[in-house]
């Protein structure tokens, strides 16, 4: 830590060295001393954690990934008490065990808790301008976002928290069915789980939704609560036994093409930790931010592989047909929602902002990686 030492004339005498130390020594100590009055560094932090995810689920992992970082960054200093979805609470009540101080912090999605006010789902998933998950993280980092989500939670909500953002999240699949969903039509009346606003999206399209954790998927699948589901990836679908219960499994889709991990404390926790215990918190989310997308790739990619050489499931591509009426809904959709709440509208807009020289600037700039895989490997199921 630097001391501020006032320099008088510079034809001064100026002070010894032991003099010097000695002042700045007790200068650093009385700083520290008003910065950080709650909590001593000499003192083990400890906090108590709870992820919204099934022991056995990949998600769990990516969760580890942020805690490793913390403590190897932090050394004896932190520690964190990691818990496993439903250790205290359920997996889409974190939020409020972590503003009520139950939980110090959460691992968790701003789908679980959209209910609130539909604009969480912009912090994870929402109307499509041409962002992906890389390029909307980026707009959370520096176009605003962050601010943004800090008024949704800090200021409209009065919610006790202070939220990062990690793991730009490949396109989540349309989900297993009966069979392979080649238009709109096949969905129609279908009753079908999703969570957030991709909710909202599919009602708007006349899908008969039910919002379901991860856990109860295959339950209600066996007592015909629903006909087909989405998840989330290759591996936390495998996790649970998707492909016992359905082997036609589409890949792409419009109604969470983008979402992320919200990694969330308690704000009066949080504000009364050290400031480089706070940074260790706030940037470990960055580091696993990639960590987990090099992760992930590398696992969705062999459980895919897994699912269609050894569980018999076949995978099919998702027609433009069908992206074109999901844009068309959630045209519908993010209009009706920007008239009732300005804040989901002042969102919006900002997102648009981002994504119209971002994506502009990538799109052009980009070189047409598929042409190059095409050309070693052959067409790609569903390309023109």
């Amino acid at each position: 830590m630097k001391s501020e030492v006032k320099t008088k004339d510079v034809a001064e005498k100026k002070p010894g060295r032991r003099k010097f130390l000695k002042t700045a020594g007790a200068t650093a100590a009385g700083t520290a001393a008003l910065s950080f009055p709650m909590i001593s560094r000499a003192e083990t932090i400890t906090l108590k954690m709870q992820g919204s995810w099934a022991p056995a689920d990949i998600w769990n992992s990516f969760a580890e990934d942020y805690i490793k970082r913390v403590q190897e960054m932090a050394g004896p200093s932190v520690k964190i008490d990691y818990l496993v979805s439903g250790a205290v609470v359920a997996y889409n009540r974190v939020q409020d065990a972590v503003h009520e101080g139950v939980l110090d912090a959460a691992h968790t999605v701003p789908v679980y808790w959209y209910g609130k006010n539909k604009a969480a789902s912009l912090f994870g998933s929402g109307p499509i301008n041409g962002c992906n998950a890389e390029q909307t993280l980026g707009w959370i980092y520096y176009g605003g976002g962050q601010e943004l989500y800090n008024e949704l939670i800090q200021d409209i909500l009065g919610l006790d928290i202070v939220g990062f953002f990690a793991f730009p999240m490949p396109t989540q699949p349309l989900g297993w069915f009966n069979e392979e969903i080649k238009s709109m039509d096949q969905m129609k009346g279908l009753k079908y789980r999703t969570v957030g606003l991709a909710a909202d999206l599919f009602q708007e399209m006349g899908v008969q939704v039910t919002q379901l954790g991860g856990a109860e998927i295959v339950p209600a699948l066996e007592r015909g609560v629903i006909d087909a589901f989405e998840f989330n990836n290759p591996s936390s679908d495998k996790s649970f036994g998707a492909h016992d219960v359905r082997k036609h499994y589409m890949l792409g889709s419009y109604h969470q093409a983008m979402e992320f991990f919200e990694i969330m404390f308690n704000k009066k926790k949080y504000d009364s930790l050290p400031a480089e215990v706070q940074a260790i918190l706030k940037y470990a989310a960055e580091a696993a931010s990639s960590n987990n997308y090099w992760r992930a790739m590398d696992a969705y990619s062999k459980d895919l592989e897994e699912l269609q050489t050894k569980h018999g499931v076949t995978v099919y591509r998702t027609p433009d047909s069908v992206f074109d009426d999901q844009l068309a809904a959630w045209d519908k959709l993010s209009e009706r929602l920007q008239g009732e709440d300005p804040f989901f509208k002042k969102v919006v807009d900002s997102q648009k902002a981002w994504a119209k020289r971002v994506v502009f600037y990538e799109s052009l700039n980009s070189a047409p990686f598929i042409r190059g895989y095409e050309h070693i490997f052959g067409k790609l199921p569903g390309s023109a």
